[in-house]
């Protein structure tokens, strides 16, 4: 005998809601495992000097980031930001993970 089609409408919803639970919880654990390394980069570029606060899975990912923010505010238009990024920060350090 064949389920009623009420039947599988309930199976569906748990479906749904196990699937959909599952997703939060990966999602959740991904927002809290994400952001291992912290530092603090400095950025000098034509006589402008910033340093911002970055936070990433590794430590190069974590300067890149902080040099990224840096660049956008010392430099003016794209051409400039992309020289930028191609220099090293002037200097870095590292931060307690909040």
């Amino acid at each position: 005998m064949a389920p009623s089609s009420g039947a599988r409408r309930i199976d569906m919803k748990w479906y749904i809601v196990v699937v959909g639970a599952v997703f939060v919880v990966l999602l959740i654990y991904s927002s809290f495992h994400q952001s291992v390394h912290r530092v603090e980069a400095c950025v000098d570029f034509h006589g402008r000097t910033h340093c911002a606060e970055a936070s990433g899975q590794t430590r190069a990912a974590a300067v890149r980031s902080a040099q990224e923010i840096d660049c956008e505010l010392v430099a003016d238009g794209r051409d400039e930001n992309i020289a930028c990024l191609d220099l090293q920060p002037s200097s870095v350090r590292e931060l307690p993970v909040k």
